[in-house]
């Protein structure tokens, strides 16, 4: 027997794996998505979307280009990830090429960018919007980068840019930015996302658990307070605390998550107050 089955979910709740099901819409996070949309819908532009590390960024974004793709007449999308950061501006704008549908791209920036404004252009003209989410974006850190993604958005026709593009990372993101102080100016709506309060701490944990198939109060009061205390509020470290939670109390056969299970896990954890 698994803890899922224990505490009668029909999957595990906390896993850190992004899966847009278990999106927390907490009342920052709804204006983020309010804010996007509308950046997007308007054709602003740049949109840039800043926060802690895991706080909730990726979940976001996933979230996000759900919305755009549930609405194809409306959305052209595509949603990037970047893992490291030796990458060159060639290489991001052919993957945005590719991820927008233009076909055969071309090996050099020229050929990619003329591709990628007869793409837009197509888009454009039929009533469609083209945007572009680029996740992890701190992991961008030339300045060839930056210039390159200032000419796509350059692409306009009158009254409107031919692409949105969204990008979300860590505060150093900003740093990063200020590498084309040019680009930097054209930032159309900045938001930073931050960590869940101890309310909204305990909505999440209810929220993925009912997700999960939960149909009854497993959490106690004061597991809550001390998951939040040791967590800062922050989704990637509640998550890892209720997992090995829910493991030590299926391995002590309790039938409820209390404190002291609470403080137990963050203790071998090496979390701290």
């Amino acid at each position: 027997m698994s803890y899922e089955n224990f505490y009668g979910l029909k999957e595990q709740a906390f896993s850190n794996a992004p899966d847009s099901r278990f999106y927390f819409e907490s009342s920052q996070h709804s204006e983020a998505m309010i804010r996007m949309l509308h950046s997007v819908d308007t054709m602003k532009g740049l949109t840039v979307m800043v926060g802690d590390i895991g706080a909730g960024k990726t979940l976001l974004a996933r979230k996000a280009l759900e919305k755009f793709e549930q609405d194809p007449h409306q959305y052209e999308a595509a949603l990037l990830v970047m893992v490291h950061s030796d990458i060159s501006a060639t290489w991001i704008i052919k993957r945005i090429a590719q991820q927008l549908g233009v076909e055969n791209v071309g090996e050099t920036s020229a050929q990619i960018i003329s591709q990628l404004y007869e793409r837009l252009m197509k888009i454009n003209e039929e009533g469609r919007k083209a945007v572009v989410l680029i996740d992890e974006a701190n992991m961008l850190q030339k300045r060839e980068i930056f210039e390159e993604l200032r000419g796509l958005l350059n692409l306009e026709v009158p009254g409107r840019k031919l692409i949105s593009i969204v990008l979300l990372g860590l505060s150093e993101l900003d740093k990063y930015l200020a590498l084309d102080p040019a680009l930097q100016q054209r930032v159309a709506v900045k938001f930073f996302i931050k960590s869940l309060t101890r309310e909204t701490t305990e909505q999440y944990i209810k929220h993925r658990l009912a997700v999960a198939g939960c149909e009854r109060e497993l959490f106690t009061n004061d597991a809550y307070q001390t998951i939040f205390e040791y967590t800062k509020g922050i989704p990637r470290l509640i998550n890892t605390a209720c997992d090995n939670a829910m493991l030590e109390g299926f391995l002590m056969k309790s039938e409820s998550i209390n404190a002291e299970i609470i403080e137990q896990v963050v203790k071998d954890l090496g979390l701290k107050k």
